[in-house]
């Protein structure tokens, strides 16, 4: 039977500066007895705020520090200690959302996120990575629906350092093309369908967007500003990014991410900057020309991402570091979301092809 089309999204999606105070409508509407689980990091600085959202009746907060273990989501749920939560809201980076999604998940009730970086487009989704004690991820688990509300308040966000927003662009850069790439396969989406022209309209109004107001939003990103290119790119990052990789798909631009992790000097970069360079490597796999592929490299660096494996700083990269790098792209789980059709060779090819080019 052929695959249905399934676009998947969030109940409701606030953005801006002060959006921490839509937290005020989530008693009313969607629990009465909310746990928020926050990085412990920026606790102190939200606990005031996250009180005030809040508002009468009980509630719990809950800091977060660590990875997203098993055990560290069981922990969590002991420490409620049967207060009888209908509700989970994380706050944080990708890791303390990843905690509050594997609470939700496991008292079956419904999650709320309230992101405090634009680093990553998790806060949108389903998914969350599981990890062992030596930090080696061991499964991705999904909660049962989308989250029910998204808060990204803006002026929460351009505290952080810019880096952060950085490397959600990488992240973000990708997801047209890699939409493109997994309706021309026939792959499914994040969501076991195919993509819907809404998907494909997103993914490719992520990267417009991008293209736009990313070199003045990382200038205000500096600044810690929040102004309409800020706010632009945010939403790019965090929004537009979000639908287009569960409801359009993932490709290349990822699955060169599992090779980059185990390369050497480059694998403790930030994710985007990874997915950032995967980009160019999709490009050079499909065969674009060289002044499309320089043009897309070109906006990498106005921004500050890395557009060569010295730039991730794997300087001088061997032959068979790239035979590597292109070996282990092909690797994916069981039943995993990307399809590679390209061979090892090829793989290798376009690599050196964009080494050539930088």
């Amino acid at each position: 039977m052929a695959l249905l089309g399934i676009f998947g999204a969030p109940r409701r999606y606030v953005q801006g500066p002060g959006a921490i105070r839509e937290l005020a409508s989530v008693r009313p509407v969607l629990g009465q007895r909310p746990v928020a689980i926050v990085d412990a990091d920026i606790l102190p600085a939200l606990e005031a705020d996250l009180s005030a959202a809040l508002g009468q009746g009980e509630y719990r907060i809950l800091a977060f520090r660590g990875e997203i273990t098993r055990a560290q989501i069981a922990r969590l749920i002991a420490e409620l200690d049967g207060f009888g939560a209908d509700i989970v809201i994380g706050v944080g980076g990708g890791k303390g959302l990843d905690a509050a999604k594997g609470v939700a998940k496991a008292l079956e009730i419904p999650f709320v996120a309230v992101p405090t970086i634009a680093s990553n487009d998790s806060p949108t989704g389903r998914s969350m990575a599981i990890y062992d004690d030596n930090h080696v991820m061991i499964a991705v688990e999904f909660l049962p629906d989308a989250p029910a509300l998204v808060v990204v308040d803006t002026a929460i966000i351009a505290r952080a350092p810019a880096r952060f927003l950085r490397s959600g662009m990488g992240d973000a850069i990708a997801k047209k093309f890699e939409a493109e790439r997994a309706h021309a396969y026939g792959s499914k989406n994040g969501l076991g369908g195919k993509q819907t022209l809404t998907a494909l309209a997103i993914g490719d109004l992520c990267y417009r967007t991008l293209r736009q107001y990313g070199v003045a939003a990382m200038a205000a990103a500096e600044a810690h500003e929040v102004n309409d290119a800020f706010e632009a790119a945010v939403e790019a990052n965090v929004l537009m990014s979000g639908l287009g990789w569960e409801s359009g798909g993932l490709s290349y631009a990822h699955a060169v991410v599992r090779g980059l992790v185990q390369a050497r000097d480059a694998k403790n970069n930030p994710h985007g900057e990874h997915v950032a360079y995967g980009t160019l490597v999709q490009l050079a796999i499909e065969g674009r020309d060289d002044a499309f592929t320089r043009d897309v490299a070109g906006f990498l660096r106005d921004v500050g991402l890395p557009t060569s494996l010295g730039e991730l700083g794997m300087a001088d990269p061997t032959d068979a570091e790239i035979a590597e790098i292109a070996r282990l792209t092909t690797i994916g789980p069981v039943g995993g979301m990307i399809e590679v059709r390209a061979a090892p060779e090829q793989i290798a090819a376009a690599i050196r092809r964009i080494e050539a080019m930088a």
